[in-house]
């Protein structure tokens, strides 16, 4: 259904560090055509650089705040925000807005989401960003196989 809220549409586009903006680009590329497929035809690229792991993203909080923007598009969940994505989608819906989620292959199970949403957060911390994703991955591949 269409969001009763604003009628701007914005796809937001996030990468953890400067490294990656090649990244930032080809993602931003794929929301455009996503949101053009969906008959989108003026929607807006947000792109910023920042860890998911904190809440200092300027111009996510912008664009939550407009109450013009209606629709936020994102790749991924965790492009969105790392831990507590669905607390930023209550609000959303509640305020009459809606959030796409073009890939939401995330783990079905909670716990399992929760767990990797920890680990990844500590293993940033930990051994940095490039590293993170294959420690959890290594952790969770070691739980399963015990």
């Amino acid at each position: 259904p269409a969001p009763t809220a604003g009628r701007h549409t914005v796809c937001y586009v996030r990468v953890s560090s400067s490294d990656q903006k090649a990244d930032l680009q080809r993602q931003a590329d794929r929301l455009k055509a996503f949101a053009v497929n969906l008959g989108v035809k003026d929607a807006q690229v947000v792109t910023e650089i920042g860890s998911g792991v904190n809440d200092k993203h300027r111009k996510l909080n912008k664009v939550l705040a407009d109450p013009t923007v209606g629709t936020i598009i994102v790749e991924h969940r965790d492009r969105l925000a790392r831990m507590n994505a669905g607390l930023i989608e209550s609000a959303l819906e509640a305020s009459g807005r809606r959030l796409i989620v073009i890939d939401d292959t995330d783990l079905d199970d909670d716990l399992a989401r929760d767990v990797t949403e920890v680990l990844t957060s500590f293993c940033v911390r930990l051994y940095g960003r490039g590293a993170a994703r294959s420690k959890v991955e290594a952790a969770l591949k070691a739980v399963r196989g015990a």
